[in-house]
């Protein structure tokens, strides 16, 4: 998908303005703190998802002199999607968002769901690499609910039953009796983990490839990296069918069953799995320089856009935001320039940074007034 048009009227801090954005790489510049996420920010909107930055709606409305949020801000999109022109709009009032698409009125934002597809870097990501094997589950689990819409519910289906056996294993101690309705939960935490699990693993693989290829690339063949889905439960062999991961996690249910009882706490499933990144056969968060860590992100992110761009055949957009420090020049030169056959929005600081992308558009951005500039 191509993103044509963008406009914006009372949006964060931006200037009531529209811009006509490159098919290729658009380059958004200048100082902090002068509204170049905020243009990433109303792309992302479109998405039908929340605030990447965790805003509420209602704090995006500009901020006027008295402290408070205008009542209602305005975005606009022209894109090229499904073999056509299409037109949304997204409204924010009094806190709450409603849209338009192609001429149709909705009540919520969300219903763009779909419609507009894009992958977003941002700093927070880095945390993917740094921090435990929730945020990499969660990068997992977000990308496949974009990839195939119902796994949302099952996973959704997984946790309520592991939430309903966790209350029954702190109620073990006090009232034996209900032992052998564990059996019925394992049994049923077993069969939806079974299925999480298979559609995490088909995932990875064919995302894993991707990144490592992608990571080449931005390291100009001097590193590479490895992606690999480890299952909490053991026993699995790499193909497992979802019957033989029902089977292996019913019985480390069992296995573990007295200790899981004295805790109160499930210890074995899908919400204990991770994904291993490697550099080098070297652990990328133990090992990893910044930039190294940074490319990583990087490499996963774009590897999750081509990997939807396969199975959907539209190619997301792609919002990189504050990608480019701590990264060499010859990094900064294949972001610029050699993502080819998408469209990129990247934002950064430097004009001398800016100034080696060679092809595409350029936006400096200062004071929430957008300029576009000839590359």
């Amino acid at each position: 998908m191509i993103v044509k048009r963008l406009a914006t009227r009372s949006f964060r801090n931006l200037e009531d303005t529209e811009i006509f954005p490159h098919a290729g790489v658009n380059v958004i510049y200048g100082d902090n703190a002068q509204g170049k996420t905020n243009l990433l920010e109303a792309l992302w909107l479109f998405t039908g998802g929340h605030s990447f930055r965790g805003a509420k709606d209602g704090e995006l409305p500009v901020l006027g002199a008295d402290g408070k949020n205008a009542p209602s801000a305005a975005l606009a999109m022209d894109f090229f999607s499904e073999e056509r022109d299409q037109k949304a709009v997204l409204q924010i009032e009094n806190g709450r968002r409603s849209s338009v698409i192609n001429g149709v009125a909705k009540k919520t934002g969300s219903a763009l769901v779909g419609k507009v597809r894009a992958v977003i870097f941002s700093p927070e990501y880095l945390l993917l690499v740094k921090e435990g094997p929730h945020r990499r589950r969660s990068f997992i689990d977000g990308a496949l609910c974009q990839l195939r819409p119902g796994f949302a519910g099952a996973l959704g289906m997984y946790n309520r039953a592991l939430l309903q056996r966790n209350a029954l294993l702190k109620d073990l101690f006090r009232f034996p009796e209900l032992r052998d309705t564990l059996e019925v939960w394992d049994a049923r935490l077993a069969k939806l983990g079974a299925a999480v699990m298979v559609e995490r693993r088909n995932y990875v693989g064919r995302m894993a490839a991707r990144a490592a290829d992608i990571y080449a690339g931005i390291s100009k063949g001097k590193e590479s990296l490895e992606a690999a889905y480890v299952p909490s439960v053991k026993g699995l062999s790499e193909s497992f069918t979802a019957g033989e991961a029902e089977e292996a996690f019913l019985a480390e249910l069992r296995r573990v069953e007295a200790s899981d009882i004295r805790t109160g706490f499930t210890s074995y499933g899908p919400h204990r799995d991770d994904l291993e990144l490697f550099l080098h056969g070297l652990s990328a968060r133990s090992f990893g320089s910044q930039g190294q860590q940074r490319s990583t992100v990087l490499a996963l992110k774009l590897a999750e856009a081509e990997t939807l761009a396969g199975a959907s055949g539209e190619t997301p957009i792609v919002l990189l935001d504050d990608v480019m420090s701590e990264l060499d020049q010859s990094r900064q030169d294949y972001l610029l320039n050699h993502l080819h056959g998408r469209q990129v929005f990247i934002t950064c600081c430097s004009p001398e940074t800016a100034g080696l992308q060679e092809t595409g558009k350029r936006f400096r951005v200062e004071a929430g007034k957008i300029t576009p500039e000839t590359v």
